[in-house]
């Protein structure tokens, strides 16, 4: 657990660092960041991890952080949401073994328990002490029950039964005493064993922010009226499925992969599976914008998809570091282990189809290779076109302390790019 702490705390160091550079306050740094100052001060004290790196990387920008030392920070934050991710142990109370009752603790029982009378329930008159001297017992010399043949016949057939059990297991199912396979027939196969887990694992976020910090679209079977408003970027995932809200127009899937061990683990291809494809209903509900702002820049392991072509295909994009420098679309093969993560963003559009689909991970590694399927949580991700609805955004500038407002038609499908 103490690792666990550490990755939380040397990126929470990380920041604080960075911060004590410039002059500027919580306040206002987080008035840059568009965030609130409160959130600021509980990243840079490790009280929580940031959901997404975007915010993250503005913040380094803005303090003046280098391309190395940007570099370094996205790796700590790799590893501490890793740790956000994992789920915890349930806390319990430690049951105490069967050897923590011992000789002596019996013997304090019985000395500090009061005799009783038999058939009185009162305590018996103290008893004249014995003056003769105490007998001495050598724990090796103590008297052992002694077993009876019975047992011992049942504890040598038991033993027999386990030794013959052991060694079916290891050879396979021994036929019994004068038995022969018939005619025709072969004896079954050894029963394979059970495959070993793929050395990489990995998690899937499609509740963020959006690509471009911007926010994401959803569509909402619900008037603006009953529609709470726009929650943190930490809570976007609750807030979404107590809405039953669908991803509109553009999914994004933030994807963490680590190995497991020091061995790399190469990370081959990225394949798109559309498991389900519909007509958008008519009467799918509302659009609403999680829009709030925008100014970070896209990482460089960005993919797009294309959902309504035939054959969609993740293609690796060009992105920026933040600070408008261009940085070349970077495509497979990757390389991972458990000191070295990836992160890879894939921004998956539709414009005319309900798409349920999900991706395939190709690795190898040591002379293995395989495929993991990455979707949410055992379930398809689940996209819907945002052509033609009604939308609406959350206007905190023009209503205090905020209210749902129509977003003109010319924009609704602005706001899905």
């Amino acid at each position: 657990m103490a690792a666990v702490h550490d990755d939380v705390a040397e990126f929470a160091l990380l920041l604080r660092r960075l911060k004590e550079r410039t002059d500027r306050s919580y306040a206002a740094l987080a008035r840059r960041l568009d965030m609130h100052a409160s959130t600021l001060h509980r990243y840079c004290t490790g009280e929580a991890v940031p959901q997404d790196f975007a915010g993250v990387e503005r913040f380094a920008v803005l303090c003046g952080a280098s391309v190395e030392e940007r570099t370094e920070l996205h790796r700590r934050w790799v590893m501490a949401d890793a740790v956000r991710r994992r789920p915890r142990p349930p806390e319990g109370r430690a049951v105490p073994s069967g050897d923590d009752t011992g000789p002596a603790v019996v013997a304090d029982l019985a000395r500090s328990a009061p005799a009783v009378v038999a058939g009185l329930g009162r305590p018996a008159p103290a008893a004249v002490p014995d003056r003769r001297p105490p007998l001495r017992f050598r724990p090796r010399h103590r008297l052992r029950p002694r077993r009876s043949p019975v047992r011992s016949v049942a504890l040598a057939l038991s033993l027999v039964a386990a030794l013959l059990g052991l060694t079916a297991s290891t050879a396979g199912h021994l036929p019994a005493p004068g038995a022969h396979p018939a005619p025709g027939t072969h004896p079954a196969p050894h029963r394979a064993r059970a495959a070993a887990p793929a050395p990489l694992t990995w998690t899937a976020d499609d509740h963020t922010p959006g690509l471009t910090n911007c926010g994401e679209d959803y569509v909402i079977a619900q008037p603006p009226q009953k529609v709470p408003p726009p929650p943190h970027p930490e809570d976007i995932a609750a807030w979404a499925t107590s809405q039953r809200a669908v991803h509109a127009g553009t999914t994004g899937v933030r994807i963490t992969v680590q190995g497991r061990g020091s061995a790399a683990v190469v990370l081959e291809a990225l394949h798109v599976r559309v498991s389900s494809r519909t007509t958008p209903a008519a009467g799918r509900g509302t659009l609403y914008s999680l829009s709030d702002g925008c100014g970070a820049g896209i990482t460089p392991r960005f993919f797009a998809v294309n959902l309504d072509a035939y054959q969609p295909v993740a293609r690796s994009m060009p992105g920026d570091d933040g600070a408008g420098t261009p940085v070349p679309a970077i495509g497979f093969p990757y390389r991972v282990s458990l000191q070295d993560p990836e992160v890879l963003m894939v921004s998956a559009r539709t414009e005319s189809c309900t798409c349920d689909w999900y991706l395939d991970l190709t690795w190898s590694s040591q002379g293995r290779t395989g495929t993991v399927r990455i979707d949410d949580h055992g379930r398809p991700f689940h996209s819907t076109s945002s052509t033609g609805l009604p939308g609406y955004r959350y206007d905190r500038v023009s209503y205090r302390p905020g209210r749902w407002v129509p977003i003109p038609a010319a924009n609704t499908n602005a706001t899905a790019d």
